[in-house]
Order: C-alpha cells, then sequence, then structure tokens
C-alpha cells in the first residue's frame, strides 16, 4: 500500500508539473499571440467606425494569467482522475474473472479454506492488494478462524466499507481543484475591477478603453473558471460513480461467488 502511495504521489507531481510545461507553452507560442494580434486588429476597426462592434474572440477570453492557471489544474485534476479511473477498470477487470473456482453446489468447509486461499495469494502484488482480492482472503480467513459464516459477512462488508472511505479521501485533491479554480476566476474578477477603478479618471476624461479592457479581465476570468468548474465537477462525479459501482459490484461478486458456498458441518 506504501508503495502505491508513493508511486501516486510521483505521479501527481509529474502530472503537475507537465501540465504547466504544456499549458504555458501553449499560451505563449499560441494564445497570447493570436489575442494581441485580435485586439490589435479591434482597435484599427473602433478607430475607423465608431459603431463598429467587436465580436467576442476565445483567445482574448483566456488569454490572462488567472485562466491559464486554470487550465493547469483543469489539465492536473484530469490526470488524477485518469490515473484513479485506469485502477478501477482494471479493478473492474478481476469482476469477470473466476477467483475462487466452483462448481454449482459445491461446498467450501472451513478446513479448505487454504486451499481455496492459495490461488488468491499467488496473484502479483497489485492484483493482490485490489479490492476483491482482498475481500476475498478476508473472508476466507475469516470463515477458518470463527467458523461462522455471519462474521464472514460483517468482515466482507467491513472490508468493502473501508475501501469506500479510502476511495472517497483520494479524491480530496481534485475536490480542493474544484474548489480552487473558481476561486482564481474570482481573483481574476478582483484585479479587473481593481485596474477599472484605478483608471476611472480616465473613463470622466472620455477615455474608457483601459475601463473595458480592464472588466473585460474581471468578467472572461470568471466566465472560464466556472466553466471549468462545472466539467471537472462533471468528471468528478463520473470517477465517484465508478468507483462505488467498483465497491458494490465487489460486495456482490464476494456473496455470490463465496457466501452462498460456505457450509458448516
Amino acid at each position: 500500500m506504501k508503495s502505491r502511495f508513493s508511486v501516486e504521489f510521483v505521479y501527481q507531481v509529474f502530472a503537475l508539473i507537465l501540465a504547466i510545461i504544456i499549458v504555458h507553452a501553449f499560451y505563449v507560442s499560441v494564445v497570447r499571440p493570436e489575442a494581441e494580434a485580435i485586439l490589435a486588429e479591434q482597435a484599427l476597426q473602433i478607430n475607423a467606425d465608431p459603431n463598429y462592434v467587436p465580436e467576442r474572440s476565445v483567445w482574448v477570453s483566456i488569454r490572462d494569467y488567472e485562466q491559464e492557471a486554470c487550465f493547469i489544474l483543469m489539465l492536473w485534476a484530469m490526470a488524477i482522475m485518469g490515473y484513479k479511473a485506469v485502477g478501477a477498470v482494471r479493478e473492474r477487470a478481476l469482476l469477470d474473472q473466476d477467483l475462487i473456482p466452483l462448481s454449482e453446489g459445491e461446498s467450501i468447509l472451513p478446513e479448505d479454506t487454504r486451499e481455496y486461499a492459495r490461488p488468491l495469494q499467488t496473484l502479483s502484488g497489485n492484483l493482490r492488494n485490489a479490492l476483491l482480492p482482498r475481500a476475498l482472503l478476508t473472508a476466507l480467513d475469516r470463515f477458518r478462524s470463527t467458523r461462522n459464516i455471519q462474521d464472514v459477512s460483517t468482515a466482507i462488508r467491513s472490508v468493502c466499507e473501508a475501501e469506500a472511505e479510502r476511495l472517497d479521501s483520494e479524491l480530496s485533491t481534485v475536490r480542493y481543484i474544484a474548489w480552487a479554480i473558481p476561486a482564481i476566476g474570482f481573483i481574476g474578477t478582483v484585479r479587473g475591477i481593481g485596474d477599472a477603478l484605478a483608471q476611472a479618471h480616465r473613463a470622466v476624461e472620455g477615455d474608457i478603453a483601459g475601463v473595458t479592457e480592464s472588466l473585460g479581465v474581471a468578467f472572461n476570468s470568471t466566465l472560464i473558471a466556472l466553466v471549468l468548474s462545472i466539467v471537472l465537477m462533471f468528471l468528478l462525479h463520473q470517477l465517484q460513480l465508478l468507483q462505488e459501482r467498483l465497491v458494490l459490484d465487489a460486495q456482490h461478486y464476494c456473496d455470490q461467488r463465496l457466501m452462498r458456498h460456505l457450509r458448516i458441518l
């Protein structure tokens, strides 16, 4: 378990570094040059035609530093969720395997549990630490030691509940990112409004270009942050649904493939 956590931590750190590099490189090479070109062209059009109404541009909407930070966090969160989703899919694949080969009507006695546990114990480290093998091994060990089927059911339920709590707690980083993205958007809003107020004297003199540009920063940062937050929360809920179904299906597997075969003479 410690090895898995250390590997996941290293993965998250490298995912964050890679997200920063990719997003910043894209902003420097594409987003900001495109936005500056569009703003320059719009300024020329406005000077030539006072009635000209500039169209909204995606490049202009996402060009500021707050939006860049939001995209970095978004990409980082998606990398973390992708890692966890792949792990959940791999564990779900075990549900299609016959980890305890039993024919219909065959019974397992407490004396037979070591024989049935041996194939589970020979699984590779990553597979043996998955939810389903751990639940099955715990159930067989409990049945051998207590010879009580109700205790076996309680043990399976405890393992599944503990796994559900662990999976939920490991999503705390993604939940923090989902909160941080709108917060960064509001920081951009405050910055834009502050810049607009600082240029209020120019607006009184008739030059409103600086004020409108600062207000554009304020509204664009909030808009992009809220949109990204909505997308991230949707993906997070889909991941939670996948993990919850994994736990429930693992418990059902134990009930159908193991519990109903247990017998006490």
